[in-house]
C-alpha cells in the first residue's frame, strides 16, 4: 500500500492513505538519502510504501518512493548530520517580520541559501505589518525592492488585521508549500488566518529576550480549502552550513552566481580577494547589495572556521 506522510513526530509518522484515512506508522530498517547523514530518514511530504501490522493495527513503512525534491538543514544538535525538513514541495514560504521580534536580515539570506540548491521558488512574507512605524516601513520597502529584484515573491501582511492574506492565499492555491520562519514571527497566527479551522496554538514573545517561543513542535501537512497543502515546520532559531563547500555558497546566491562567469577565475572565484572579480566590482558600483554580500562573506568565513577546527581536532 502507498500513502503520503502528513506528520512526523520523530519515531512515528502519520500517513494519509489513498482513501483519505490516516494511519500511524513506524519504520523498519535503515533508510538513507543519497548516503547523507540524516537525523530523520523520512519527511512530511514523502510518498511511502507500507504494510499493516496485524498485531497492532498500525503500519510499517517499508520504503520511500522517489522524491521530486527535498529540503535539508544542518542539524542544530548534531552539526555533522542533516535534518530533513520536507519533500515533494512546489514552493517554500518564509515568514519574517521587521519588529517583535526584531528583524534579522541575515536569516533571510540563510533560508534562501537552504532552499536555492533545490531550485524551489520562495515567497517571503513580512508579517505584523500593523506594528510597523515609518522607519520599519522604509526598511520593508528596501527589502521588498532587493528581493523582488532577485526574483523572489515578497508580500506585506498582518495576521492581526488580515492585510495581505488574500494575496498570500492566491500564491498558495493548489500548491504544496513548506512554511518556515524563526520563532515568534507569527507563523501559526498567519496560518490560522489562511485556514481558520486549524486553530493552531499561538505563542507569545518572550519578555526577557524579545525572541519568539516555539509553538509548532513537529512538522505537519495541512490541506487548504482553496486547494493545495501547507507543511508547517517548527520555528528555526539558527541556520548553519558546515555541510556546504564555499563554492556551493557562491553558486546559490543568485546575483553572485550570475556574475561569476565574468570573474577572472570563473566558477572557482570566491569573490573575496581574487583579482578581476566581477562580483566585487558590482558591489562597489552598488549593483549588488552590500548587505547580501556581507552575509555571503560571513557564511563563507563561518564554514571555513568550522572546517578548520574540525581538521585541528582530527590531528
Amino acid at each position: 500500500m502507498q500513502g503520503t506522510v502528513i506528520k512526523s513526530t520523530g519515531s512515528w509518522y502519520n500517513v494519509r492513505m489513498e482513501d483519505g484515512q490516516v494511519l500511524e506508522c513506524r519504520t523498519v530498517g535503515k533508510m538513507r538519502l543519497n548516503d547523507l547523514p540524516l537525523t530523520n530518514p523520512i519527511a512530511v511530504g514523502d510518498e511511502v510504501v507500507f504494510e499493516m501490522e496485524n498485531e497492532t493495527g498500525n503500519g510499517l513503512i517499508k520504503g520511500i518512493m522517489p522524491r521530486r525534491n527535498y529540503v535539508v538543514r544542518q542539524s542544530p544538535r548534531r552539526k555533522h548530520d542533516l535534518h530533513l525538513l520536507a519533500s515533494n514541495i512546489d514552493q517554500a514560504l518564509l515568514v519574517t517580520t521587521i519588529t517583535q521580534p526584531k528583524l534579522k536580515q541575515g536569516f533571510i539570506d540563510r533560508f534562501l541559501l537552504m532552499v536555492e540548491p533545490y531550485e524551489i521558488p520562495t515567497i517571503i512574507v513580512f508579517n505584523k505589518a500593523d506594528l510597523y512605524n515609518d522607519e520599519d516601513l522604509e526598511v520593508y520597502a528596501y527589502l521588498e525592492d532587493l528581493y523582488q529584484g532577485l526574483g523572489y515573491t515578497v508580500i506585506l501582511a498582518s495576521a492581526m488585521t488580515g492585510d495581505g492574506v488574500a494575496e498570500l492565499k492566491a500564491q498558495l492555491k493548489d500548491k504544496v508549500t513548506m512554511l518556515s520562519g524563526q520563532s515568534g514571527v507569527g507563523k501559526s497566527s498567519l496560518l490560522n488566518q489562511i485556514q481558520a479551522n486549524l486553530e493552531l496554538r499561538v505563542g507569545e514573545i518572550s519578555d526577557w529576550s524579545g525572541k519568539g517561543q516555539h509553538t509548532t513542535t513537529f512538522a505537519e501537512m495541512h490541506p487548504l480549502d482553496m486547494g493545495g497543502q501547507i507543511i508547517d515546520t517548527p520555528g528555526i532559531k539558527t541556520l548553519s552550513f558546515i555541510h556546504l563547500e564555499p563554492n556551493q555558497v557562491a553558486h546559490n546566491f543568485r546575483e553572485i552566481f550570475a556574475l561569476s562567469p565574468q570573474c577572472r577565475f570563473g566558477g572557482a572565484c570566491l569573490h573575496r580577494n581574487e583579482p578581476k572579480c566581477a562580483v566585487k566590482a558590482a558591489v562597489e558600483r552598488e549593483e549588488i547589495s552590500s548587505l547580501r554580500y556581507e552575509n555571503y562573506l560571513y557564511i563563507l568565513q563561518e564554514i571555513e572556521d568550522l572546517n578548520h577546527w574540525e581538521r585541528k581536532k582530527g590531528m
